[in-house]
């Protein structure tokens, strides 16, 4: 037993909602991730446990053999339990499962050590999912990685978290100063993004930005998006019902939807125009499939591979992080 592990003990909370076999997971999980316990140290035996936190052994074997399950403790006969691994969980929560976001989430895992575990939970733009997500979570992992999103309660709710534990990802909404984060621009960006494109968007009539009312997107792209418009003189229209959108010759189109942009290209082939000559589209957020749909989709992305590997840094260094990552214009055919 090292100098360090002799300051470890079990706390329990006889009046707290979380289970007491729980508790002690929880408890040993966080000693292992703060380098209070270590590889080899002995723990406490059951009967000790039992004695000094009013358990029954049943509670106290149920949680050391969820931990035998998990491999971070090992037993010998004669001899009790021991720490035999160091593994950390870490919980990604993101709003949905999407193709970019599946980018973000091999990105991060794969430059993640081999002896850190990843839950991924979707909150899906509900606050009651969400707080049900991080209330059922607090003291169960080693840090904590959020996908933001607009609602009073998310500060609040996320205040429960240990700063050094916690880090936004994507959207700069409802954080204080002192968060860890890995942001995207939703707004300067995107301007910059649209007026690198300003000589292609001239080769059209007009611009239409397909920006559906059921969309979760930051709103500030599309001030932004007016704000283009206003300072390059284009004529320009937003349309929020998706049932209106029916593609006209000579209008490029905008979409943060991948819906929007399969209705586009079956517009096209109905209507026999030409992506990228009788009409254009720029589409929001790359896939791994967008150079390859048609004859290339052009896109404005931040870079979500980056985000992922970020993401990854934060687990692994105790270090505070605060950063955005680039958005940019990749131009192919379609526009």
């Amino acid at each position: 037993m090292n100098e360090e592990q002799q300051k470890f003990v079990f706390v329990i909370n006889h009046d707290s909602d979380i289970p007491k076999y729980q508790q002690l997971v929880n408890g040993i999980n966080n000693a292992i991730s703060e380098n209070i316990l270590q590889k080899g140290d002995l723990l406490p035996s059951v009967n000790a446990i039992c004695k000094e936190n009013q358990l029954s052994r049943d509670t106290v074997f149920k949680a050391y053999s969820i931990l035998k399950d998990q491999k971070t403790i090992d037993s010998v006969p004669n001899k009790g339990y021991y720490v035999s691994g160091e593994t950390r969980k870490v919980l990604l929560v993101l709003d949905t499962f999407k193709a970019y976001k599946e980018v973000l989430y091999h990105s991060f895992v794969n430059n993640l050590p081999d002896n850190v575990i990843t839950d991924v939970q979707f909150h899906h733009y509900n606050i009651d999912v969400f707080k049900t997500i991080i209330n059922n979570s607090v003291g169960k992992y080693y840090k904590y990685v959020v996908m933001n999103f607009d609602d009073k309660e998310v500060s609040s709710t996320l205040s429960a978290i240990s700063n050094d534990k916690l880090l936004l990802i994507d959207w700069n909404i409802h954080s204080k100063k002192e968060n860890n984060y890995v942001f995207q621009d939703f707004g300067k960006a995107f301007y910059s993004s649209l007026k690198e494109a300003t000589d292609l968007f001239k080769r059209y009539k007009s611009i239409c930005f397909v920006y559906p009312d059921y969309t979760n997107h930051p709103k500030e792209t599309l001030d932004n998006f007016k704000k283009f418009c206003t300072d390059f003189n284009f004529k320009n229209e937003i349309i929020t019902d998706p049932k209106k959108f029916d593609i006209e010759k000579g209008i490029a189109y905008i979409s943060i939807s991948d819906r929007i942009l399969g209705h586009f290209l079956e517009q096209c082939k109905e209507k026999e125009l030409e992506p990228g000559q009788d009409v254009g589209f720029l589409s929001y957020n790359e896939t791994p499939m967008k150079k390859f749909i048609y004859k290339g989709i052009s896109v404005v992305s931040t870079d979500f591979k980056e985000i992922g590997t970020k993401a990854a840094a934060f687990i692994t260094h105790d270090e505070v992080m605060q950063c955005y990552v680039p958005t940019n214009l990749i131009l192919r055919e379609s526009l």
